[in-house]
């Protein structure tokens, strides 16, 4: 495999930086840094029963990818650090194809209008047929990709390291659009998958800041900084937005590293409310709660309305947590174990707990039908179901 463009390796040695950066401040720090929290026994409430699971092979350990399973009419796709991309049927995990990329993948797949996409650690953007696996284009971005490309709308819009969002014809791959926002000096590995709202691109960046973009033009409606980093080091002043922003009704919400989480208004940006947090794995939602997995592994539920606190969960501090997944009346997080846990909604109470592969689970479950997906670093995706138990 060819070597990375050297654009592409300073923005990934930069983001490696940050990350050991953070690890030597925090040993430095008087404090002692807590331990992960150990797993203690509890009485559950929902009984998890394994569907499938199916063995991608090339795990991308410790590498911290955007490697996430998407689900789409009765399929789940996925992909591997090691370039291959797999089709399931979601009820029985049957391999309906696999395609072999000879890419080092580090972001995808995302699957929707007939195609499935993925991003590698050298800025390749492919594009698939989502019935056959066949590749129907490949384009060359100009950094790696770490989080999923979005796809919809007729276009793919991927978001790379070096503070770019791109547009590109989901027909053939040409670009339609491109955007830049500077990128700080120290980053956290990792970018925010952009969403769409309506007929608009949100995407967060590494300097803190909110983007709302016109999806046919690529013009910027508004740029919003959720929270100004301080601090006397480029570690202090640390404030990325890496988690995927959400959309609801009128309403954006979303969250930063050693910031705020708040909602804003679609229209014009304006927060409406905005509460002290850090996070860099970030949150789910449903029609009255936002649940945000915190930097430290707290779990905090908070009203959509207002923010105001409705309970918070410390039993898996400092566990490595993946963003919660809204499933019935339970979240369901990951963590650096391999272990999935259900909490209440209610009140944050443990409901289950189950095990993978002993692999860490660096991304959000993926919920569709009442099922949970997931995959794990080590290349494995696995299906659960819950019931409650008798």
């Amino acid at each position: 495999m060819k070597s990375p463009k050297p654009a592409l390796k300073l923005a990934s040695q930069l983001a490696l930086v940050a990350v050991s950066g953070l690890m030597l401040a925090a040993c430095n720090n008087s404090k002692a840094v807590d331990p992960p929290a150990k797993l203690v026994d509890f009485k559950p409430t929902l009984q998890v029963k394994k569907l499938w699971s199916e063995g991608l092979g090339g795990g991308g350990d410790r590498l911290r990818l955007g490697l996430q399973p998407s689900v789409a009419d009765g399929v789940v796709y996925a992909a591997s650090h090691k370039g291959v991309v797999v089709a399931m049927s979601a009820d029985k995990g049957k391999e309906l194809w696999r395609t072999k990329t000879k890419l080092e993948l580090s972001a995808g797949p995302s699957a929707a209008d007939g195609l499935v996409v993925v991003g590698s650690a050298n800025g390749e953007l492919v594009a698939l047929a989502a019935d056959t696996g066949k590749q129907r284009w490949q384009h060359q971005l100009s950094g790696e990709m770490l989080s999923k490309p979005l796809v919809g709308k007729g276009m793919v819009i991927a978001r790379t390291v070096d503070g770019h969002l791109q547009a590109l014809s989901a027909a053939d791959g040409t670009v339609r659009w491109t955007v830049e926002e500077a990128i700080p000096k120290l980053t956290l590995r990792g970018t925010a998958t952009p969403i769409f709202a309506d007929d608009t691109v949100i995407a967060g960046f590494d300097n803190g800041k909110l983007m709302a973009v016109d999806a046919n033009t690529g013009d910027t409606l508004w740029n919003v900084t959720i929270d100004s980093p301080t601090g006397r080091t480029e570690l202090d002043r640390l404030g990325d937005i890496d988690a995927p922003a959400a959309y609801s009704g009128r309403d954006v919400f979303v969250a930063g590293f050693q910031g705020r989480v708040a909602m804003l208004d679609i229209g014009n940006g304006q927060i409406w409310w905005a509460k002290d947090a850090s996070s860099y794995r970030g949150f789910g939602l449903d029609e009255r709660v936002l649940y945000l997995t915190n930097s430290n592994g707290l779990i905090t539920a908070y009203r959509r309305t207002d923010g105001n606190q409705q309970w918070e969960q410390a039993v898996l501090r400092q566990r490595g947590l993946t963003a919660p997944a809204s499933v019935g009346d339970s979240v369901v997080v990951g963590d650096y174990e391999g272990y999935l846990h259900w909490l209440s909604k209610a009140d944050g109470s443990v409901q289950a707990r189950t095990s993978t592969d002993g692999e860490r689970i660096t991304n959000a479950p993926v919920v569709a039908n009442g099922r949970v997906y997931v995959q794990t670093d080590g290349g494995k995706v696995l299906a659960f179901e819950t019931k409650p138990k008798s």
